[in-house]
């Protein structure tokens, strides 16, 4: 990836949006090299002694090189694979070591859903370096945004901001499998979704299944939340539910057959189950 600078100017449309970029780079900084580049402009550049508060968020990936990053919080190691992270109002500076340089990718964006993105736990100020590795996926979505801030064709903030999201939660996606990486969890997780999926007309005993697995059903609940986004016995209902629907609008069984035939012991209570997840009665959504 060369080397790369672009200041943008967001419409008012763009704004709206809720999410826009103001500046997107790539830069390769050699050892013993002024940093940041005097290029930059008053908003942006700043010395090391002063420091600087930006007024946008920014994304920052190290992948050659060594830094070091300050802010009100401590003072933070950076290395290839790091994602610096700053936020609006608050204070910081960072630069590589003289001995190493560095490459760096960055997006500076804002906007009312970003701030909603980076409320997330995973983006707080008290840990704004991120060390995911080297990863094409998020060299890739770099790349994909210089692309098209660099036509700049009517619509590319709505496409680009896009990309900010996409990166967003690779991160979090990253994070999250980190849990389970070479974990035997995981691999229980996966292949309980599979019997639930397969079992989805059936009532299953969700503790007799962690029980089997060897495992106490406190932790395989807890894990499998974390992993899914969801617990167990709400996971197998969601399924249940979507078969459901599949059914209704493909079949000419009647709604009881449908119910008894998902494993529901009351037709009554698969009815309101079924229109509290989807927002109308089995009887409606045929019609």
């Amino acid at each position: 990836m060369s080397d790369f600078l672009k200041y943008l100017t967001p419409g008012e449309r763009d704004k709206e949006w809720g999410i826009y970029i103001n500046v997107t780079g790539s830069a390769l900084v050699g050892p013993n090299s002024v940093y940041p580049s005097p290029e930059h402009p008053t908003g942006y550049h700043f010395n090391w002694e002063q420091g600087r508060v930006l007024n946008e968020y920014q994304i920052n990936y190290i992948t050659d090189g060594k830094g070091i990053l300050e802010n009100e919080n401590g003072h933070f190691q950076i290395k290839p694979g790091s994602i610096i992270v700053t936020r609006p109002n608050v204070w910081h500076r960072y630069k590589p070591l003289k001995k190493t340089g560095w490459k760096e990718q960055y997006i500076g964006f804002n906007g009312t859903i970003a701030a909603q993105f980076l409320s997330h736990p995973l983006f707080s100020a008290t840990q704004p370096v991120i060390n995911i590795g080297i990863r094409e996926e998020i060299l890739d979505t770099y790349l994909k945004t210089f692309q098209l801030v660099q036509k700049e064709k009517p619509g590319y903030q709505q496409i680009a901001s896009g990309m900010v999201i996409k990166l967003l939660g690779y991160l979090i996606s990253f994070e999250k499998q980190k849990e389970f990486t070479g974990k035997r969890i995981a691999a229980i997780i996966e292949e309980a979704r599979f019997k639930m999926r397969a079992g989805v007309d059936e009532a299953l005993d969700l503790e007799k299944m962690a029980r089997e697995y060897n495992i106490g059903y406190s932790y395989f609940r807890k894990m499998f939340k974390n992993y899914t986004g969801v617990a167990p016995h709400k996971y197998h209902l969601e399924l249940k539910i979507m078969r459901a629907k599949e059914l209704l609008l493909s079949t000419d069984k009647s709604i009881k057959e449908i119910s008894f035939e998902l494993g529901f012991q009351s037709i009554f209570y698969f009815s309101r189950l079924f229109k509290k997840k989807v927002g109308m009665n089995p009887t409606e959504l045929r019609k």
